[in-house]
């Protein structure tokens, strides 16, 4: 691989082999957290007590939350239930029986960020929301499929969105994935949707999220009055799943598989 600090000609920069088990511990730790914090997710509890676990446990950890502090952010993680697509902020909101929520974590460790995202559930999952969620986790799988030298970009967004639409649900277009590393967001915009052979060509030693949001209805979005929140448009449900991963020579690694097996709400 080519050394640190190389950029390619889209500004997309190619990390070393080394630089593999620096995000490997931030993304272990990330998804540490969010397998601790299943227990805490039933009804009657609110978000912004899951939010004040959350960076209890980071600060236990010796780390730092990445949101905290980010652009005015002051919580460490972004909790989005139901209908809301991301950046759901937690606070007095106590859940009720049956509802789904992302729980989005981004913690930095020894300068490298990990950050991931997986979906919960309140009670008994209804059947209309457990298909959206095995469908968001699935399509995010076939997108780090398809990821490995030579694909491109449009490749991951057209895995995503072929599988996502055959199952008569829609792709959020307005937000996207991420490249990073020693920063929290860098070139590539990492699309959900695309076509193949489009967008830029995969190399050794790119780090990025892959991070679909899936919505039940339409894909349209709107942020609300606290400029965070975003929500569908059409007030239908919506899910996502949030990887980061590193390209390697033959393939992919996931830098933030859940230690538990539980990325998945059913532990499937």
């Amino acid at each position: 691989m080519i050394g640190k600090g190389r950029q390619t000609r889209d500004g997309i920069r190619i990390y070393q082999d080394a630089d593999f088990a620096g995000m490997h511990k931030a993304g272990e730790l990330a998804a540490r957290i969010l397998d601790e914090i299943a227990e805490h997710v039933f009804p009657g509890q609110s978000t912004g007590e899951i939010d004040r676990l959350i960076e209890e446990k980071v600060d236990a950890a010796g780390a730092k939350s990445a949101t905290i502090g980010y652009r005015g952010y002051k919580h460490a993680s972004c909790i989005s239930v139901n209908h809301v697509v991301c950046h759901g902020i937690p606070g007095d909101k106590k859940l009720k029986d049956g509802d789904i929520l992302n729980i989005d974590v981004t913690v930095i460790v020894d300068g490298w960020f990990g950050d991931t995202s997986r979906m919960y559930v309140a009670g008994k999952l209804n059947r209309k929301a457990e298909r959206l969620i095995q469908v968001t986790h699935d399509a995010l799988m076939l997108g780090i499929d398809a990821v490995k030298p030579g694909n491109t970009f449009g490749d991951i967004g057209h895995a995503i969105q072929t599988f996502v639409e055959a199952h008569r649900m829609s792709v959020v277009r307005d937000f996207c994935g991420h490249g990073l590393g020693q920063v929290f967001h860098a070139p590539p915009n990492v699309l959900h949707y695309g076509r193949q052979g489009s967008g830029s060509v995969l190399e050794e030693g790119m780090f990025f999220t892959i991070e679909p949001m899936v919505n039940l209805g339409r894909p349209e979005t709107k942020v609300l009055a606290d400029d965070w929140t975003a929500v569908t448009r059409d007030k239908s449900l919506s899910a996502q799943f949030e990887h980061s991963v590193g390209v390697t020579a033959n393939g992919v690694e996931i830098f933030t598989l859940s230690p538990s097996g539980k990325f998945h709400p059913t532990y499937g």
